[in-house]
């Protein structure tokens, strides 16, 4: 640790007086030049103001919970962020309704080590009963006891629900039994029904539940103890066993001495059921005090500093505009947001960059793209990485990414995945089609996620409304576990999705290269509302070999506002008029 200050001066003025005096210069002439070196950034400290933390004996907490719903319930694109963490202990008579970024955590090595005898809500009062927009806010690491047995947690996408334990049922649809358009489920025990009613679409992974009781579209589960059998499309459940390769997300914990630590939990292969519950959970952990606590209005060259000490971050809920990419070079390195902390790129630039290095985990926050078209807004890994990760991969949890809607934005390509092994666990990469700075060529994303990486897994892909291919993958040995997309809805005519002689771009396109790769779970949607003759030839393009695999596919056109031609390349029957029923390939080839 160095000296500060005042002691550097003292032990430097020592070492002049004694010395010697040559050719009559003052001793002080020989003293050593100081260089001068940044001052180290300091780890650990405060958690700002948006960060709430609650104990069974908190006043007023009611109350406090009740004043930050009222300000983000409908904040859709708002500035505000909040993180409403609980220390270990029971909480009697809540009802903890979260709005638009908002984030719930208990801050125990268990979920059950924090119980609300109460209800974490989620419904869509603010917008008409409509649930399809209730996006960015999150639950994690709570025991409920839902007030009458039931909890309601009704959103669409950018809402996980992790590590949560609801002794009780969960509804996942709104008061009325509104529209919905969700959702995203892992490590969690549901003691009693998972209702979803209207819920569009759904993925489940690695956890317990009692039963199951609908789907409407695309139901996919991974790992799921109580999960409905495979039996797509009719009802339309894709179950998976287990999950080939997963991580838990990094979380807050109050270890010893009341001191706030992040626990890293540990790689599973062939995964199933939850990982809390026996004991300890497998994994490590590290203390606050090697992470660098960001505020909003920091630099990005104070975070590169912080990086380049050895510190991971810790980004406390705010806005961040980058000047310059945050480099995260250090295998190991923990990036983890609280509160949907939002990264702004100015001028262009890369909002964040990995290594080619093994194990960082990227966590818990917002991209947001600037008005200045960047090339690309998430780079994992460089161009031409090649690396094995196997043993320790990079896993991207909880990273969403939007272009236009909270102001003009533009990104030519929204996340590279180059690293080979690379987990991205839930992410939601979305061009705006309502909100601010919304228009074909106003908010303009080409293409949505790029993975040129081998050996990439994805576990609840949400990719939307691209002006071209949402997802192209040039990797081999890729795997996506639940794909949900829309089609970008404000093309204006046929001629601007027109992909040579191919009517539109598919939603998810297999590069022509590539000889083994396989999907589950996988529907796209098209409503082109401003030119409803627009047909898409199909939603997925792959090529026909024996290694590229795909089970249970859908498209859809909603109420008719453009068609599909055939589901994947040249098969599967077409999108049906104005009928809202999907079109469904149960294997390809």
């Amino acid at each position: 640790m160095p000296l500060p200050d005042i002691g550097r001066r003292t032990v430097l003025g020592a070492a002049a007086a004694t010395a010697p005096a040559v050719l009559g210069l003052p001793a002080r002439a020989f003293a050593a030049p100081s260089a001068k070196k940044p001052r180290l950034l300091p780890g650990g400290g405060d958690l700002g103001p948006n960060v709430l933390v609650f104990d069974p004996s908190t006043p007023g907490i009611q109350a406090k919970l009740d004043d930050v719903f009222k300000q983000q319930e409908s904040a859709q694109f708002g500035t505000g962020r909040y993180a409403l963490l609980f220390k270990p202990g029971t909480y009697n008579g809540l009802n903890a309704q979260l709005g638009f970024y908002t984030s719930i955590m208990g801050l125990g090595l268990s979920p059950d080590d924090t119980t609300i005898n109460g209800d974490v809500t989620v419904d869509a009062g603010w917008f008409n009963g409509n649930a399809t927009q209730n996006f960015w806010r999150s639950a994690e690491n709570l025991a409920l006891v839902p007030a009458n047995g039931t909890n309601r947690w009704a959103v669409a996408q950018a809402a996980p629900f992790r590590r949560m334990h609801v002794r009780g049922g969960l509804n996942l649809s709104p008061t009325g039994y509104g529209w919905a358009s969700g959702g995203y489920i892992a490590d969690s025990r549901v003691d009693g029904q998972v209702g979803p009613y209207s819920q569009q679409q759904w993925y489940t992974r690695d956890s317990a539940i009692g039963s199951w009781l609908n789907g409407v579209w695309n139901m996919v589960f991974s790992g799921v103890e109580g999960a409905p059998a495979q039996s797509f499309p009719n009802p339309p459940y894709t179950t998976l066993d287990t999950t080939p390769v997963s991580r838990e997300k990094p979380f807050l914990y109050v270890g010893g001495a009341s001191e706030l630590r992040v626990f890293l939990p540990e790689k599973r292969t062939n995964a199933r059921g939850v990982t809390w519950g026996n004991g300890t959970p497998r994994g490590t952990s590290l203390p606050l005090s090697q992470f660098y606590v960001a505020k909003p209005g920091v630099t990005a060259a104070t975070l590169n500093q912080a990086l380049a000490q050895g510190l991971h971050l810790l980004l406390t809920p705010g806005i961040y505009h980058l000047d310059r990419p945050i480099q995260v070079n250090r295998a190991g390195t923990v990036v983890l947001g609280l509160g949907y902390a939002t990264l702004v790129p100015d001028n262009g630039v890369t909002a964040l960059r990995v290594a080619d290095v093994d194990g960082v985990r990227l966590a818990g926050f917002l991209v947001d793209a600037g008005p200045v078209n960047s090339p690309t807004l998430l780079e994992i890994g460089p161009r031409g990485a090649s690396r094995d990760h196997s043993a320790n991969p990079t896993t991207v949890q909880d990273v969403f990414v939007r272009i236009g809607g909270a102001g003009a934005g533009k990104a030519t390509t929204s996340m590279v995945v180059n690293s080979r092994h690379t987990i991205v666990d839930h992410t939601w990469v979305w061009r705006a089609d309502h909100g601010t700075g919304v228009g074909w060529e106003t908010n303009r994303a080409d293409y949505g996620i790029v993975v040129n990486g081998d050996d990439v897994l994805c576990t609840g892909l949400f990719v939307e409304h691209f002006n071209k291919y949402d997802v192209q993958w040039y990797g081999q040995r890729g795997r996506t576990i639940f794909f949900q997309n829309e089609k970008a809805y404000d093309a204006p005519n046929q001629a601007a999705i027109q992909n040579g002689a191919v009517k539109g771009y598919a939603a998810y396109k297999v590069g022509d290269g590539v000889t083994a790769h396989e999907g589950w779970g996988l529907g796209s949607y098209c409503y082109y509302n401003v030119d409803p003759t627009i047909v898409q030839h199909s939603g997925f393009a792959a090529p026909n070999r024996p290694g590229v695999r795909f089970h249970d596919l859908l498209v859809v056109s909603l109420g008719g506002k453009g068609q599909y031609e055939h589901v994947i390349n040249d098969t599967g029957a077409p999108t049906s008029g104005t009928s809202t029923v999907p079109s469904t390939v149960v294997s390809y080839p």
